[in-house]
């Protein structure tokens, strides 16, 4: 993994949604990318006297996804192990999964200070 990718990776993240999570315990880092179609949802403030949806100051700014075809997340990038969550679900169970086996495998962080 290049660090030209990973700012990349983290450019503009609040448009993009994407992140990465670092384990303490084992040193490893998992890149998260959510994928939508790139159209914003429907948020805001319901106003009972037109029935509709008010949009908040910015919204339509922020999709807070990537397309598939906007994905950073390729095997052509460096990335090994891609996986993908059921939609609704959170990334955040299977990184754990993922962590406790490569502890299990003797994976750990190294200790600042130390080589």
């Amino acid at each position: 993994m290049t660090e030209e990718l990973k700012k990349k990776f983290l450019f503009n993240r609040d448009e993009t949604g994407r992140f990465i999570v670092k384990s303490y315990i084992t040193g490893k880092s998992y890149f998260v990318e959510p994928i939508g179609d790139g159209r914003v949802g429907e948020w805001g403030s319901y106003n009972p006297s037109t029935g509709e949806i008010e949009h908040k100051k910015g919204a339509g700014k922020y999709t807070g996804s990537v397309t598939r075809d906007e994905s950073l997340i390729t095997e052509e990038n460096g990335f090994i192990n891609i996986w993908e969550t059921p939609v609704g679900a959170s990334p955040f169970a299977e990184i754990e999964r993922r962590d406790r086996e490569y502890e299990l495998q003797g994976v750990r962080a190294k200790k600042e200070g130390t080589s």
